[in-house]
């Protein structure tokens, strides 16, 4: 499991819950800490009008760098202990200027990433989601989990289906990787737009659930997917929500309009966002 971390603002309610599923998972919990320093960690050779030069100004050279770099090694240490004081092995990845793509990179060789809504490593606010989250969301080569802003337990969960390839690779991917909660209240959510419509493949995504879940209820609601959706979750509370590909689908719009940024502001529950 991968946990990104910004270095610099320590998100202790995202370390409790990535603790928490590295737990039920019996996984080790590997941290990619990031500080965005500046300049380079070293000389480096380059070239200007096809003439070598060393470029000098390395991340040393630049009084902030130092500040972070201090605070990245305080935040590493805090991350430390919650991991030994929850019984959670773990690894912490030393790379201080991890862009996007790295962690793009290093997801095909992972379960899961777990992410705060607003994690960003640009020296402004951004709202949530940030533009690195979308980034990760959008290219992560396995399940992305966004964490909610406060945590206790998860009594249930809801699978946000549309019927299609990406939804159902969605259900088969958790179910792979949570065994632990196939104990817990299924409840399948369709929304369709203009009319109530029967479940697509009712038969078959019946079949595929029931062969891992005893409890499972199907909801329909009828409106705009991502204002419905929103609606359905605002004031739910232990739920963890599974959809399918990002920037696509019937549901897609949950994370790419305003609602979908009203909804991660306030909605403090975790989604599980997997696609084929």
């Amino acid at each position: 499991i991968l946990l990104a971390l910004d270095g610099t603002q320590l998100d202790m309610n995202t370390i409790e819950f990535a603790c928490y599923i590295a737990k039920v998972r019996q996984s080790r919990l590997t941290a990619i800490v990031v500080e965005n320093l500046k300049g380079e960690e070293r000389p480096r050779l380059k070239q200007l009008y096809g003439l070598p030069y060393v470029e000098t100004i390395t991340t040393e050279d630049f009084p902030e760098n130092q500040v972070k770099e201090k605070a990245c090694k305080e935040n590493e240490r805090i991350f430390g202990d919650a991991c030994v004081n929850r019984g959670v092995n773990f690894r912490i990845h030393h790379n201080r200027q991890t862009s996007v793509r790295d962690l793009i990179e290093e997801s095909r060789f992972a379960d899961m990433i777990i992410v705060s809504p607003t994690t960003s490593f640009l020296d402004q606010t951004e709202s949530a989601p940030s533009q690195f989250v979308k980034h990760l969301l959008e290219g992560s080569e396995c399940p992305v989990i966004i964490s909610p802003y406060s945590f206790e337990v998860i009594d249930e969960i809801l699978f946000a289906y549309d019927g299609s390839k990406s939804s159902t690779f969605a259900i088969k991917q958790f179910v792979h990787l949570f065994p632990c909660f196939q104990i817990k209240k299924l409840t399948v959510l369709q929304i369709d737009k203009k009319q109530i419509l029967p479940f697509k493949n009712e038969e078959r995504i019946t079949e595929l659930l029931s062969a891992h879940f005893s409890s499972i209820h199907f909801e329909h609601l009828q409106g705009k997917p991502s204002e419905e959706l929103f609606g359905y979750l605002l004031g739910k509370r232990d739920l963890f929500i599974i959809m399918g590909a990002y920037g696509r689908g019937l549901l897609s719009n949950l994370f790419v309009r305003s609602t979908a940024d009203l909804a991660v502001k306030t909605i403090n529950l975790p989604f599980f966002i997997s696609h084929a």
